[in-house]
């Protein structure tokens, strides 16, 4: 596919688990969001793949978004990190789910995440 998301058949266009990036139907739902948009007003559709959350659904589920550290010290980005334990949460208490953590990395700089 072109970056509209068509492919070589002019009036046919594609999204989803055929095209790039993460196979995932939240992925792919913001892709035809996109497509549609093109359609209607001609915008250029536009999806950083960066920005898209992934999640295993497992007990405890895992889910990420952006980059890992070994990607932003590999690419000699400057960031910081911030971890906060779900034991302090209200809401992790009351439901007994107590263990895990977010963890956030973000620009050194400008605080923009990662």
């Amino acid at each position: 596919v072109d970056h509209h998301y068509r492919t070589n058949v002019h009036s046919i266009f594609a999204i989803g688990d055929i095209v790039k990036g993460p196979m995932l139907a939240h992925k792919a739902e913001d892709e035809g969001a996109l497509v549609s948009e093109y359609l209607a007003s001609g915008k250029e559709p536009h999806l950083d793949y960066n920005t898209v959350p992934s999640v295993v659904y497992t007990h405890p589920e895992v889910a990420w978004v952006g980059k890992t550290e070994e990607q932003l010290k590999a690419e000699g980005v400057e960031y910081k990190k911030g971890k906060f334990v779900f034991g302090a949460n209200s809401r992790a208490k009351a439901n007994g789910e107590e263990a895990g953590f977010v963890k956030v990395l973000a620009c050194k700089k400008t605080d923009k995440l990662l």
